[in-house]
């Protein structure tokens, strides 16, 4: 179904020769002579990879009908992720190119979102925010809460995340896996 750069909006799927592509930012842009034209950033959802293109204001192009699935993440045995479809019990087996740096904030048992286009699987999504324990990180100093600075702490999964001060090892924080940031105790 055609769309027209009017109707541009970050997250919206569309289809340029070929490939599948997701809008990060659109802009409409009037220089002050000539014809309107729309400044996108699309991100190339097989590869991620972000591109610069500027369409004609009122262009149209295809949507292309991206799918998500609800999967539950099973196991990795170091090459390959498993997850298991919630309605079907069907299992996939995805490379670690298609987990990509997701794969940091997997924990099994847990739900995912698979995101696919014509039955191939483009990656996956974990949840926007997860709980996970802190596994290591240096012991906070009494007095330094009061500077408001970070440390470095590794947490469940193996992913790095700046932690206030007063942190401490073995204790579960809250984490926005789109960032990578801290957002709370949990």
């Amino acid at each position: 179904m055609p769309v027209s750069t009017a109707e541009f909006k970050p997250g919206l799927t569309i289809e340029l020769d070929g490939q599948v592509y997701q809008i990060v930012s659109s802009e409409h842009y009037k220089p002050g002579k000539g014809q309107a034209v729309v400044r996108t950033k699309l991100r190339d959802v097989r590869t991620g990879n972000v591109y610069d293109k500027t369409f004609r204001a009122g262009e149209k192009v295809e949507t292309a009908h991206v799918s998500r699935k609800k999967m539950q993440f099973l196991y990795s045995d170091g090459a390959s992720y498993y997850f298991m479809d919630n309605n079907t019990y069907d299992q996939v087996e995805l490379s670690e190119d298609q987990v990509g740096d997701q794969a940091l904030w997997l924990r099994e048992g847990e739900d995912v979102d698979v995101t696919m286009y014509e039955d191939e699987v483009l990656g996956v999504e974990a949840a926007h925010t997860v709980i996970r324990k802190v596994e290591k990180t240096d012991p906070g100093v009494r007095g330094d809460t009061a500077t408001g600075g970070t440390k470095p702490a590794v947490v469940e999964g193996g992913a790095t995340v700046q932690v206030p001060l007063f942190v401490n090892e073995g204790e579960s924080i809250k984490i926005d896996t789109r960032t990578g940031a801290y957002l709370q105790r949990a």
